[in-house]
């Protein structure tokens, strides 16, 4: 079976997500592809960093723009395992990223359309190209396992 575009890259954001869960952070994976080509990963690395701002999208965002040598990210993508929060849909917004690819949705602090939408918001006229959904049960699993083995571990 040939996999698409987004799951291609979906794969690559949840291998970054892989690496959050074996350093014991909330297993959220970033990629931001342009022109086809990988050019930013990121993690979440708040533990590490004791830190509530290293979420994956802003690893991946400060990569980005340290790579092609600018804050405008207009011709990217960003392919992440969880729906970006309010903070990174800030992040997505000022730096001009206009497609953003997500597997899980989130209800509680997703800003994409799960809890609020700050990328198509009449009222701060933004309009962003949203896919949800992709690899929607792998990012889940993983996500999944990381709170059954916190809880395992706590008891």
């Amino acid at each position: 079976m040939m996999q698409n575009k987004d799951e291609k890259f979906m794969k690559l954001a949840l291998k970054e997500a892989q690496k959050a869960f074996d350093n014991d952070e909330v297993p959220v994976g970033c990629v931001i592809v342009k022109d086809n080509k990988v050019i930013a990963r990121g993690y979440n690395k708040k533990e590490q960093k004791n830190c509530s701002i290293y979420h994956a999208e802003i690893v991946a965002i400060k990569g980005a723009c340290k790579k092609v040598g600018d804050w405008r990210l207009e011709d990217c993508i960003l392919y992440v395992t969880m729906e970006p929060c309010a903070m990174c849909a800030g992040a997505i917004l000022n730096h001009r990223i206009k497609n953003v690819v997500y597997g899980i949705s989130e209800q509680n602090f997703g800003a994409c359309g799960g809890g609020i939408d700050l990328l198509n918001n009449q009222d701060l006229n933004t309009k962003t190209n949203v896919i949800s959904g992709v690899l929607q049960n792998d990012c889940l699993k993983l996500l999944q396992n990381f709170f059954k083995k916190r809880r395992q571990i706590a008891k």
